[in-house]
């Protein structure tokens, strides 16, 4: 095009010599044959025709403003991917070079081939219109930034497109940046260069601000050989991820290889949290802030290419996002708030951190579509239950189960990985890691021996923190189903024994159900017989819980326990069977029927270790009446103490129990009256009594009171003897 612009002026001189001759009709045809190259003749003096002119006004004028436009959106221009897709404005798809849009019909090397004037040219050459040259260089350098500079025009549009574009940077940020073809082609065979490229790129992509700029593809190629200085360079120079910075993650994301090395480094500092201290080939030891990574995570997720790598590193991403909401909802320090005040406005993103990370886990589990899991803790309420650090474990634990059917594979690993975590001293995620790794223990293979896990689940066992005790009880009931566990859980029956006495219906529920696995298994049930005695102790006092679970399950838990003493023989332990007999009388009228079902099979169990036939008889035929008549005939010297642990009853919540109550304190009384002893205690346990009874029990404490109070008035040798008419009957049920 040169050669022939330049073919064009040598005829164009020609003709002007010819037209001083004679001979000047020739000549002047030709010179209106090339009338419309007018624009090569380097002759601002020249004149040009009224049309021409106003042409070339409207052009500058449009190149004029579109310089403007192009200031304006490098000043104003973010970025701001969305939720879950990928924006257009900033993805690596769409930054590919596009074609020429220019609908001039002029040449694009004119300008090029105006700015090395030929050796020949004259001085009128010098005083070019330069306006019209700037704006056509300008006009040339936008539309055609993306060809390669094959002759001295292109070389010239090049650089007079880093003239246009010295409003994003300084002028010699621009010129000493290597050119793209430079790093495309560079090998890096030294570490400690990988730093100072990495900030080229991104100060060469800074510049860019035309949506026409193609992306470094080199930056792929980098992260793949050197991952780990890579991912620390772009996260010490654009923590925030600036509209440069998004491209390249964007850009490394877009391979799957590439996205696979990148992702581990990533994870190393998402994990350890706030600041990660890492230090890059070139010295570089400046603190990177885990939500950064974060940050940078939630632009990979929005390409589909990293979707297969984002499959591999699944459950321990999600664990690190999980405990990245945790500790943002529990504490967040100033440098934390400070930062994160910046990615806000840069980006768009909520106010507050644990927001972000749980829209960050949401756009994750969209990009693997995970769409089935996604809805179901939607409708469980589980995205709102992770923002509170009073439910955070709960949701935790929540999401563990609904991914425990696309995450089985890796839950083993996974264990073993929070099991590190909380291994560690002082570990910074024990409640959310705890959460999650109740959940998966089934997956773990603890045959080979490792205790860890038991040290870990004792600690918290132990902890003052009722969510931690919760969670370490949940983990040793799941424990406690492996037969290979059981002897090692015996271990810790001390401080199972202290949580049965616990307010809480579900501490003492799980620690019954793990004294109950563990008695399962016969070569177990020796482990624990040292235990038994106290064990026995612990549980009467369960009997009357306000739970009817809790209830059950300790009425059952104490004839298994029978059974193990049962083995060993009754002498050590016929104090503790007796001191039960009582207690499981009363739950013997419970309301619950399991209850009481379970209450009398526990007396049967009871009086046939005490070799009781005839409390035994009583219970096969179902005398209850009758039974205390009998325990309280023979047990002498064990009234006082029967009577004292009957006294509760009279303010049983459930009318049987105090109507059951009233009856023993007819059946006592008679009892103690005949062998001299004070009835106070038994007035006393009426009198307390609700007057707003039933009838029939009111009817019967009425009589009892009146009885028993001109009993204790009497002298004792006025009294009459047992079963003489006019006294109380053996069965406290009529009274004369």
């Amino acid at each position: 095009m040169a050669g022939g612009c330049f073919g064009l002026c040598r005829l164009l001189r020609r003709k002007r010599k010819n037209r001083r001759g004679p001979g000047a009709g020739p000549a002047q045809e030709a010179e209106e044959e090339v009338q419309h190259f007018q624009p090569l003749q380097q002759d601002p003096g020249r004149d040009r025709p009224e049309e021409q002119d106003r042409a070339r006004g409207r052009l500058r004028r449009a190149v004029q403003r579109l310089l403007k436009f192009m200031r304006v959106r490098r000043r104003t221009a973010t970025t701001a991917p969305p939720e879950l897709p990928a924006q257009p404005d900033t993805s690596a798809a769409e930054l590919e070079a596009e074609p020429d849009v220019s609908t001039a019909p002029r040449d694009c090397a004119a300008s090029g081939d105006m700015a090395p004037t030929h050796v020949t040219a004259t001085s009128d050459t010098a005083l070019m219109d330069g306006t019209a040259t700037f704006d056509t260089a300008l006009t040339d350098a936008e539309t055609s930034s993306d060809a390669a500079p094959t002759d001295v025009g292109a070389k010239a549009d090049a650089t007079t497109e880093s003239i246009a574009d010295t409003d994003c940077l300084p002028m010699d940020s621009v010129t000493d940046a290597p050119s793209l073809d430079i790093w495309e082609e560079k090998t890096v065979s030294n570490v400690n260069e990988v730093p100072a490229i990495v900030r080229s790129i991104h100060q060469w992509l800074t510049c860019r601000v035309s949506p026409e700029v193609r992306p470094p593809i080199a930056i792929r190629r980098l992260a793949h050989a050197h991952p780990g200085h890579v991912v620390t360079t772009l996260l010490h120079c654009a923590p925030a991820c600036d509209r440069a910075a998004a491209i390249l993650w964007r850009t490394i994301a877009s391979s799957a290889t590439t996205a696979h090395e990148v992702l581990p480094t990533l994870l190393r500092v998402m994990e350890d949290w706030p600041l990660h201290s890492v230090c890059t080939s070139n010295g570089d030891h400046v603190d990177v802030f885990a939500l950064a990574a974060t940050l940078a995570l939630w632009l990979m997720v929005q390409e589909l290419q990293c979707q297969d790598a984002l499959f591999v590193y699944a459950p321990r991403l999600l664990l690190a996002l999980l405990c990245q909401v945790s500790m943002s909802t529990e504490q967040m320090p100033q440098e934390v708030s400070t930062f994160w005040r910046g990615c806000q406005e840069l980006h768009g993103l909520p106010a507050h951190p644990n927001s972000f990370v749980v829209q960050t886990i949401r756009a994750l589990l969209c990009r693997l579509q995970w769409d089935q899991e996604l809805v179901s803790v939607e409708r469980k309420r589980g995205w709102d239950a992770l923002l509170s650090a009073d439910t955070h474990h709960y949701a935790v634990g929540l999401l563990a189960r609904e991914m425990r059917h696309v995450l089985v594979p890796s839950y083993g690993p996974l264990a073993r990985h929070l099991l590190g975590l909380l291994s560690t001293e002082g570990p910074r995620w024990e409640l959310p890691a705890l959460a999650f790794l109740v959940e998966v223990l089934n997956y773990l293979d603890v045959s080979a021996g490792d205790d860890s896990v038991l040290q870990i689940l004792a600690r918290h066992l132990q902890s003052q923190c009722p969510e931690r005790r919760r969670l370490a009880l949940r983990g040793l009931l799941v424990l406690s189903g492996d037969p290979s566990m059981a002897k090692s859980i015996c271990s810790l029956s001390e401080p199972l024994l202290e949580l049965l006495r616990d307010g809480d219906g579900e501490l003492v529920a799980m620690t019954l159900s793990v004294f109950r696995n563990v008695l399962q298994d016969e070569e177990d049930r020796k482990g624990l017989s040292s235990t038994a005695p106290r064990l026995t102790e612990a549980l009467r006092p369960v009997f009357d819980h306000d739970n009817s679970h809790v209830q059950l399950l300790s009425i059952r838990l104490f004839r298994e326990v029978m059974e193990v003493l049962a083995e060993e023989g009754t002498e050590p332990w016929e104090m503790q069977v007796r001191q039960s007999l009582v207690p499981l009388f009363f739950r013997w009228h419970d309301e619950n029927q399991r209850v009481a079902e379970a209450a009398r099979e526990a007396l049967l169990w009871a009086t046939s270790f005490l070799h009781r036939k005839d409390l035994e008889q009583l219970l096969e035929t179902e005398q209850p009446f009758r039974f205390c008549d009998c325990l309280m005939e023979k047990d002498r010297s064990r009234r006082g103490e029967h009577l004292q642990q009957a006294l509760p009853y009279l303010q049983s919540p459930q009318e049987p129990l105090r109507e059951a109550a009233v009856r023993f304190m007819g059946v006592a009384g008679w009892h103690m009256r005949e062998w001299q002893q004070d009835l106070w205690p038994i007035l006393k346990g009426l009198t307390a009594m609700s007057e707003d009874d039933c009838p029939s029990v009111s009817n019967i404490r009425t009589t009892l009171m009146d009885t028993y109070s001109r009993a204790r008035r009497r002298p004792m040798s006025l009294q009459q003897p047992r079963n003489s008419p006019g006294t109380t009957s053996r069965h406290g049920c009529t009274i004369s």
